[in-house]
């Protein structure tokens, strides 16, 4: 077997992994985007999925051709109610009044910790 023969079955082992690992990206994300769409109904879903496991790459070509379109704006929708729980959350865990904020300066001015004056400083850049 010559260097090129070598070379060749590198190359079509390399082209044969890619189709293969991007027809399973494809079939993942045509089971995510099936069990996300709220619209179709389980049959269809159901008819979707045996089509994907006997028919694979077939099937594949086909949703993407048929459904594409929904599946970017169903993924768009997702990601923004992410986003948006994510903020709400954040918003939820960092918002504290200004009265906590004042009696946890008072706390510290009861304690010693800080003087008058700096509890007074802390009191103004809370409240302004």
């Amino acid at each position: 077997m010559s260097f090129w023969d070598s070379l060749w079955n590198i190359l079509v082992v390399f082209f044969w992994a890619f189709v293969f690992i991007s027809a399973l990206f494809a079939m993942i994300a045509v089971v995510t985007d099936l069990i996300r769409d709220k619209k179709l109904n389980g049959w269809w879903k159901a008819l979707w999925l045996i089509f994907l496991v006997f028919v694979p790459l077939l099937t594949s070509l086909i949703y993407l051709i048929a459904r594409g379109g929904g599946m970017a704006d169903r993924s768009v929708r997702e990601a923004e109610a992410a986003q948006r729980s994510t903020d709400d959350y954040i918003r939820s865990v960092a918002s504290v009044s200004t009265a906590d904020e004042i009696a946890k300066a008072k706390a510290l001015l009861d304690a010693g910790t800080i003087d008058q004056a700096e509890f007074a400083r802390l009191k103004e850049r809370i409240l302004g």
